[in-house]
């Protein structure tokens, strides 16, 4: 071989095999070229051959597998995009080595100066793969769930042909392939949840963010049952109970729609107080079997009630709500409800579970909510607030005018600043974000309004609505799919926003709320939020 050619060997082998040649005594850096070429291939094995001869490390061999596993996935030259269905990243490599924690190696600096001192003789299995998004090169461990979502997508392999022959449930199955796409090891379709392009502009420097949804939530309202009665309660109507029967029947149709959509699924179980339902727990249960994330919009309750909850699944969040300080709320919620939360609050914490406290903004408390803010840091891990909607009960009570709505968010925006537990929820603080220059943040619920979009409402009897605050009626889930009634037409006229609101360049973190705007008699689908104060420029 030529001294340019060997030169040349050389820097190929020292840039496919860094980890590797810094094992290497400099003899062994010299003359590695003259020994094997420039077989990159064949590099690992001919290291392996040598390591009695040059007193190197007995696992050298299956470091230099890994590193040429890696350098493949580095230069896949398959294209890494979305297909139609679940596939296995072209990229990934699934080794097996002879040494256990050989991965250690590869934790040290560029120069690869891994200590790898915990490398102990044993089978391992290494996963290798190039993030599709990152167009980095990962690994990891392989897990059982990491052979297992292989095992599905390779050979065809139904989950529910599983359930039947082994002990692991639906959702456990869901959610063993939802982590192997997470993490790049599986390539799935996007999600289908799209904001149309004709109405939602693409915010700049933000790309798809906000206009492709990626989770889709159900509020379930599963009985009207509740232990309070609060003076601005949007629906004290009698409706019957979801039973159970039905309950699964939604799950099941829940879960289809997800995996259609491509889009994970997340329960927010409400009510009432949905715990008075008396099969709260098997509902539950079940939508825990199904691989939803879970949480719960409720009142206080038992350290029994909750620990019997984690029992089966630790919930997301579970949000209570407080209307002000403490004289304030209890003439909205009841005597003594407030101490009740605060306590509340302190037995969350104490069992781990993420606390939420929800505010509904009138006119009577608006000059409380930054003091309440104030009183809960520390307390509790999420504070933020919802506008009154002027329907049901809530219609007796007031709304602060435009002046000092604006002039509290400003001031609620510079408190958030300073307190991590204090949330950005309303979408109109996008207004005031776009006027300083700042990034929007995704408004209501992550997309603007979201009504009809990531998000419905299904109310005990089955009626579906774009949102609980207000009357959306879409359809019945009893009668028709999910799917079918998110492709309704009134479902598409409840995602498409006011027409007011069309050509905003904030539209897709905004829209303002139509709950709102319907409280104050506009036309939700064509008249925009009375509130707004945007400047079109």
């Amino acid at each position: 071989m030529s001294k340019k050619n060997e030169r040349n060997g050389l820097i190929n082998v020292l840039e496919v095999f860094p980890r590797t040649a810094s094992m290497l005594n400099d003899i062994v850096n010299e003359e590695i070229i003259n020994k094997f070429g420039i077989d990159l291939e064949r590099f690992p094995d001919e290291v392996e051959n040598i390591k009695e001869s040059y007193s190197l490390k007995d696992y050298i061999g299956d470091v230099a597998r890994i590193e040429y596993a890696r350098f493949k996935a580095k230069n896949t030259e398959e294209s890494i995009e979305e297909p139609e269905n679940r596939t296995v990243n072209p990229s990934f490599q699934l080794l097996q080595v002879s040494w256990q924690n050989l991965i250690s190696i590869f934790n040290g600096d560029d120069k690869g100066k891994g200590n790898g001192n915990d490398i102990i003789s044993g089978d391992q299995l290494i996963m290798v793969w190039k993030d599709k998004d990152e167009d980095e090169v990962r690994m990891e461990y392989a897990s059982s769930d990491d052979l297992l979502a292989l095992k599905i997508v390779v050979e065809g392999i139904g989950p529910e042909d599983l359930v039947s022959d082994t002990d692991l449930t639906i959702g456990k199955i869901d959610n063993v392939i939802r982590s192997s796409i997470e993490k790049g090891i599986l390539i799935a379709p996007p999600s289908s949840l799209v904001r149309d392009p004709d109405i939602f502009k693409e915010i700049k420097d933000t790309g798809e963010e906000f206009l492709v949804a990626d989770t889709f939530t159900l509020q379930w309202h599963i009985t009207q049952s509740c232990d309070l009665h609060c003076k601005h309660c949007y629906d004290r109507s009698d409706r019957t109970n979801t039973d159970l029967a039905d309950a699964i029947r939604i799950l099941d149709d829940m879960r289809s729609f997800c995996l259609e959509r491509n889009v994970k699924g997340h329960i927010s179980f409400s009510g009432g107080n949905p715990l008075m339902h008396p099969d709260f727990l098997d509902i539950y249960n079940a939508a825990s079997d199904r691989g939803f994330s879970l949480a719960i919009l409720g009142n206080v309750a038992s350290r029994k009630q909750l620990k019997d909850i984690i029992a089966i699944q630790m919930p997301g969040f579970y949000q209570v709500s407080l209307e002000g300080l403490e004289g304030h709320n209890d003439s909205i919620r009841g005597e003594g409800y407030f101490r009740r939360v605060m306590d509340f609050l302190t037995v969350l914490k104490e069992l781990g579970i993420y606390s939420m406290v929800m505010l509904t903004l009138t006119n009577e408390n608006i000059d409380q909510v930054i003091p309440l803010a104030e009183l809960l840091k520390g307390k509790v891990d999420s504070f933020t607030f919802n506008r009154l909607s002027l329907v049901g009960e809530g219609a007796s009570l007031k709304m602060a005018d435009n002046e000092k709505f604006r002039k509290f968010l400003e001031d609620y925006i510079e408190l958030a600043g300073k307190n991590k537990h204090v949330r950005l929820k309303d979408n109109f603080i996008n207004i005031i974000r776009r006027e300083k220059g700042q990034n929007p943040f995704g408004g209501c619920a992550g997309y603007g309004c979201s009504a009809a979009f990531n998000f419905i409402t299904v109310l005990p009897d089955g009626e579906v609505h774009a949102c609980r605050k207000f009357p959306s009626k879409i359809g019945r889930i009893m009668d028709v799919s999910l799917s079918e009634l998110y492709d309704s037409e009134m479902a598409k006229k409840y995602r498409s926003g006011p027409e007011e609101c069309r050509g905003c360049d904030i539209r897709a973190v905004c829209g303002g709320c139509m709950a709102v705007a319907y409280g104050c008699g506009k036309d939700v689908f064509k008249e925009k939020d009375p509130f707004c104060f945007m400047r079109l420029v």
